[in-house]
């Protein structure tokens, strides 16, 4: 380990962060140069971790913001985001392109979850800043963007680690079967005769009832998939009465 100097300053990184730091950097304690005007926040996210993903900095005991100009001297503990994360208002989210599966699921579960397969990265930022949404990515470089008014990393290479990372960080109140899983819009209960003429035969003497979304125009039964879906449903119920 570094020892400090008083020409020195250093991050001292929580396990939690250790995951942003390239292989050959992977330790607790990364010094940092003095001089200049750069700050903690430009330290930080030099060493490799996203803003969005910090929670308290404090320099012996004092909170220091990412504005901070670190000093000869200085040990800058480097906490990550607390969980569950506190935000102004229920979370709405938007998923980059390479998290379809996840927008599905969070749909699923009645979250607001816009998703598109064709967006580029400055779009998305323009879109979850005009529609106050949590951009959701595992692209470090597009939480990086000065524009972006909040993001979050996500954490998992599979789609149910990757659902129980978000239900853990965010604790959104869960709705399931209010939201079309195709398009984000909301679903309300539809007669079934209103909707006989878009259903196969073997589903109209199969199922009785029905919704449909108000967007689309999709219409949804429990199906042949429902008991994936219900253990989606009651996996995540679980994990939001744990967490």
């Amino acid at each position: 380990m570094d020892n400090v100097t008083e020409r020195d300053a250093h991050l001292r990184i929580s396990a939690e962060l250790m995951m942003f730091l390239p292989v050959s950097r992977r330790r607790e304690r990364q010094r940092i140069a003095i001089g200049g005007s750069s700050t903690l926040g430009h330290h930080v996210e030099s060493a490799g971790i996203p803003l969005t993903e910090v929670g308290p900095m404090t320099v012996a005991g004092r909170g220091v913001g990412p504005s901070y100009q670190p000093a000869a001297g200085d040990v800058i503990e480097v906490r990550p985001v607390p969980r569950p994360q506190p935000l102004p208002r229920e979370p709405r989210f938007l998923l980059d392109v390479h998290l379809g599966t996840l927008s599905r699921r969070l749909r699923l579960l009645g979250l607001d979850a816009a998703y598109h397969n064709d967006m580029d990265d400055p779009a998305l930022v323009v879109q979850a800043n005009e529609e106050h949404r949590v951009l959701l990515t595992q692209d470090r470089g597009l939480l990086r963007r000065r524009a972006l008014w909040l993001g979050a990393y996500v954490r998992g290479s599979r789609p149910q680690d990757q659902l129980r990372d978000l239900l853990e960080r965010f604790t959104p109140p869960l709705r399931p079967w209010t939201r079309c899983t195709a398009c984000n819009g909301e679903l309300a209960p539809v007669p079934k005769g209103e909707v006989l003429p878009l259903l196969e035969a073997g589903t109209r003497h199969g199922y009785d009832a029905y919704g449909q979304c108000g967007d689309c125009g999709h219409v949804y039964w429990h199906g042949a998939h429902s008991g994936h879906l219900e253990e989606i449903v009651r996996s995540a119920r679980e994990w939001a009465a744990t967490g």
